[in-house]
């Protein structure tokens, strides 16, 4: 499987997520990072400008090369493939979603993470690849992400299985730390809080890659927001994730697969004074 979807954020997202979570308006960034507001709105609207993007940079906890290599359009992670794993890519408004099937072929066993929009992709490879799902594991209750939860539980009787501080219906509530296991594939989870207010990550073992199925927590080149608590969606992301070895994979709910070592030197959120 290789990575066929599109980055997920403009330098244009990336900077109204920073101001956003910072609290800062035009005027304050423009002040304190020596450029005209006009510039700054400029680059919120899109409009490259590698000069004012290296100023606005460092006012806004941003890396600048990294914000100035993905304006210029010169960087996109390498392509990934793990056998054992399956992505699907769903529309959902004006957007695309991503889920996830890890699997053991010689068990015959699979484990979904999230529904997407539509999980009949999903359902038509379990047939066509005689797996039978075991498990749906759910990164948080935004509604892009557990749509089609009632279909996928309908059609293989999979128990779900969410984090406890955001409920879905037809879902088991878990905490954080607990583990799971499906054939030879072993699973933990992480809190990734702070996009939502108990979003989760699950690490998983047993494939010929160590894999971080992410949801909304991290995208390539960018994350998901703080639209709970940008501090802390900063943190655990550092905690959590770009801790781990850097050959991880990482699986987000949004744009192409991507690695810790991709993200730690590209990623302007925490590739800082790169």
């Amino acid at each position: 499987m290789a990575n066929l979807i599109p980055l997920e954020d403009t330098t244009a997202d990336i900077l109204g997520k920073a101001m956003r979570g910072l609290n800062k308006n035009a005027a304050e960034v423009a002040r304190l990072a020596g450029v005209s507001e006009a510039e700054v709105a400029a680059l919120r609207e899109g409009h490259f400008d590698a000069a004012a993007l290296r100023a606005v940079a460092p006012v806004l906890g941003l890396g600048g090369e990294a914000l100035v290599l993905l304006g210029e359009g010169q960087w996109i992670p390498q392509p990934v493939q793990v056998e054992g794993l399956a992505c699907f890519n769903t529309p959902f408004h004006d957007m695309t979603v991503n889920s996830y099937l890890a699997f053991d072929r010689k068990a015959g066993t699979a484990v979904a993470f999230d529904t997407g929009a539509d999980c009949s992709e999903m359902l038509a490879f379990l047939k066509t690849e005689g797996l039978v799902l075991e498990l749906i594991l759910l990164t948080h209750s935004h509604a892009d992400h557990i749509l089609d939860l009632p279909k996928l539980r309908q059609a293989t009787a999979a128990e779900a299985y969410t984090g406890r501080l955001e409920p879905v219906d037809g879902a088991r509530l878990f905490e954080p730390g607990h583990s799971f296991a499906c054939g030879g594939l072993k699973i933990s989870s992480r809190s990734t809080w702070g996009h939502s207010k108990g979003g989760i990550s699950y690490l998983i073992a047993g494939l010929e890659k160590p894999l971080a199925v992410v949801g909304d927590a991290v995208f390539a080149g960018s994350m998901g927001g703080g639209s709970v608590s940008y501090a802390d969606a900063l943190r655990t992301n550092r905690e959590e994730l770009l801790s781990l070895p850097a050959e991880t994979v990482l699986c987000p709910g949004h744009g192409p697969l991507t690695t810790v070592a991709e993200e730690r030197l590209h990623n302007p959120f925490f590739a800082l004074g790169k």
